[in-house]
């Protein structure tokens, strides 16, 4: 899955568990279930991580960030990039509230760990990792959702102030499109064949690079103070 920039990375990288046409767990994946690692995992004594404007960030935020990290992309990253990260949720989630932004249904989310699983193989394939990073299927869910109405409100606020005409449209297609599909060996489709996928994706990128420069000029107007990690990791 393409990912335009890194700041606004994780928003982009759920849109399409946004929007999975398969039917829902019918119940969600059995808590009972829940992986018995993350449930018997180390208590961590929870402490302020960042101060924003009037709020706080936690340091149990920050862990129950990485590991979903991991957990979907094999990797995660810095407490650094992790604080960035969830700065930017903060904004974002702010303005979504203010707003009065729907929430995601359950069913939406049901649908988001569906297709999670289906990224595994399977739902015993998931349990292990979640259980592997230490997550509980709560902890997921929380951050499949949050995925979920950050993204759509993105969408929301700058799809709508995103046009593309047919030159950026043919420019594309004869040059960046043209020049992968060569490089990996493709045959190159007709343009009518791409066309619709072509407008998708050179929108998606002016939704991203639209939200990453509000989210850098809000960022450098905030009152942030992040504190020392008291885990000395």
């Amino acid at each position: 899955m393409r990912r335009a920039t890194a700041t606004a990375a994780l928003f982009v990288a759920w849109a399409s568990l946004a929007s999975v046409g398969t039917e829902a767990f019918a119940a969600g994946l059995n808590p009972a279930q829940e992986p018995q690692q993350a449930q018997n995992r180390s208590t961590i004594v929870d402490g302020i991580a960042v101060r924003i404007e009037g709020d706080v960030l936690t340091e149990s935020e920050i862990n129950e960030l990485t590991a979903f990290q991991k957990l979907v992309d094999g990797k995660s990253n810095s407490r650094a990039d992790a604080i960035r990260e969830l700065t930017d949720q903060w904004v974002v989630k702010n303005e979504a509230q203010n707003s009065r932004f729907a929430r995601p249904s359950a069913q939406d989310v049901s649908e988001a760990l569906q297709g999670l699983a289906g990224q595994f193989g399977s739902e015993d394939a998931l349990h292990q990792k979640m259980a592997e990073v230490g997550l509980t299927e709560t902890a997921v869910r929380r951050q499949l959702e949050l995925q979920i109405y950050l993204n759509r409100f993105l969408d929301y606020k700058f799809r709508a102030a995103a046009q593309v005409d047919e030159k950026q449209i043919k420019d594309y297609y004869s040059g960046e499109f043209t020049q992968q599909a060569k490089a990996n060996g493709q045959p190159v489709p007709p343009l009518d064949d791409v066309h619709a996928e072509i407008h998708r994706l050179l929108t998606e990128r002016i939704v991203t690079d639209r939200a990453t420069k509000w989210l850098d000029d809000t960022r450098v107007r905030l009152r942030i103070e992040i504190l020392p990690n008291a885990g000395g990791s």
